[in-house]
């Protein structure tokens, strides 16, 4: 195994802290739902608020990380070798079979990960920031009067809330699972917090995606 530098310090840093704002506007919001009791209501309403307006700032701060650096292109879809790794997690890895992609410097996600994370990003985070946004302000003080944005139904705005935070935790139990999946269980874990990744003998300048199943051309 080669030790490779895949995952940089912004990188990390973007990554946990997303995670405990998540797990945490998580907590506070279904508190706020009526589901749990924790804080207490109105706390949970402060900390939900602050945790969220975090949450933007920390999104501002990774898409211009992501278009200054390219990194954006790690996550657009692609088909190739999609069914290999669809068929890898559906059967291949509980007979131990080889992993169908290799993860390397310039192409860090498989490509089921690629489309569950462009999903993710294109869809259910602008839709649990645009939601939030609109229940946030739905009502608004003024100087002399209490305006309203032009929403007929407020329920709506909180189902579709609601939603999406149901897909953020279905896309954290699956991310929670496939940490496990890497050359050992924490393998994968211990990448994201050191930066380093185990990479394979012969495929660490390989700074492609490649198949594990095609030849790696001689360097």
């Amino acid at each position: 195994m080669i030790r490779e530098y895949v995952y940089r310090a912004f990188e990390r840093f973007w990554h946990w802290t997303q995670a405990l704002l998540i797990l945490f506007l998580g907590l506070t919001g279904f508190e706020i739902h009526g589901s749990i009791s924790f804080f207490g209501y109105e706390q949970a309403v402060r900390y939900h608020n602050v945790a969220a307006w975090s949450f933007l700032v920390l999104i501002a701060f990774a898409i211009f990380w992501h278009f200054t650096t390219g990194e954006w292109r790690q996550y657009l879809p692609t088909w190739k070798n999609l069914r290999a790794q669809f068929n890898y997690y559906l059967v291949g890895i509980f007979r131990n079979a080889p992993h169908p992609t290799k993860k390397v410097a310039l192409s860090k996600l498989n490509p089921l990960q690629k489309i569950v994370y462009a999903g993710l990003k294109v869809l259910i985070i602008p839709l649990m920031v645009a939601s939030g946004l609109l229940y946030m302000f739905y009502r608004y003080p003024q100087r002399y009067e209490v305006l309203s944005l032009n929403v007929g139904n407020l329920e709506t705005i909180a189902i579709l809330h609601t939603i999406g935070a149901f897909l953020l935790l279905s896309f954290l139990a699956a991310h929670l699972y496939l940490i496990t999946t890497g050359q050992t269980i924490t393998s994968n874990l211990k990448a994201m917090i050191t930066g380093y990744e185990e990479i394979p003998e012969g495929h660490e300048l390989a700074h492609t995606e490649v198949s594990a199943t095609e030849p790696v051309p001689n360097t």
